[in-house]
């Protein structure tokens, strides 16, 4: 998979854990760790930042360590993922990782957590524009994106269509090595897993994933000892 080449993700995620516990939660069973939620606080008052920027996931992460750096104090939390052990799938174990996401953040006096939400089926449809694929519906009214839906389910509101969420760049032969595939044209590429389509410039030689995710707010109540 190229996400894990976002150039933030692979700076910052891996120090998630231990920079921010209070807002990271995992699941076991006996011994064995099945799930894990991170996320982040940061500060969304600082003059020209956004509470939930058009660079999502990205921009959330890198303003987390540098408020964490200069001893900002944060404003608001946000979710970076839930990942689950494959046996653990379909048993509404997202959903329970995501109310304990949402009680990390009301543990640190949020009255939100906010989710730059990478839709899971998107994928299958990589040319159709974000904000056009969350309005699918299922007959219940829900949205028909497994994961978007669990969000809403759980009373998120869907916010915003965040368009340059993460950014993956890389050279033809990086991106051939990644996906197997050719990247042997000018223009978009769509790849297995990319929710839209890769910018493939052979002259230059840069591939460029610009992923789009969306904004979900959860209302929690601020906990109070």
């Amino acid at each position: 998979m190229f996400t894990p080449h976002d150039p933030v993700a692979g700076a910052l995620l891996g120090r998630v854990p231990a920079e921010f516990p209070q807002c990271c939660v995992v699941a076991t069973d006996g011994d064995r760790v099945v799930a894990r939620a991170l996320g982040v606080p940061f500060d969304a008052g600082t003059d020209g930042r956004e509470e939930m920027p058009d660079q999502g996931w990205d921009r959330v992460l890198v303003w987390a360590f540098r408020d964490r750096r200069y001893g900002h104090a944060p404003t608001a939390a946000s979710a970076l993922e839930i990942s689950l052990d494959v046996d653990c799938l379909g048993r509404g174990l997202s959903s329970r990782m995501l109310a304990a996401l949402r009680q990390a953040a009301a543990r640190q006096g949020h009255d939100a957590l906010l989710a730059p939400v990478r839709p899971t089926a998107e994928h299958l449809d990589p040319r159709v524009p974000m904000a056009e694929y969350l309005r699918r519906r299922r007959e219940d009214g829900l949205p028909t994106d497994p994961w978007v839906r669990v969000h809403v389910r759980a009373g998120g509101t869907i916010e915003k269509v965040a368009p340059a969420s993460m950014t993956v760049g890389g050279s033809l032969a990086q991106w051939r090595q990644w996906t197997g595939l050719p990247f042997d044209r000018d223009g978009y590429v769509d790849v297995p897993g990319a929710l839209a389509p890769v910018h493939c410039d052979t002259v230059h030689d840069p591939a460029v994933h610009v992923e789009p995710n969306v904004w979900i707010r959860h209302g929690v109540e601020p906990h109070t000892a």
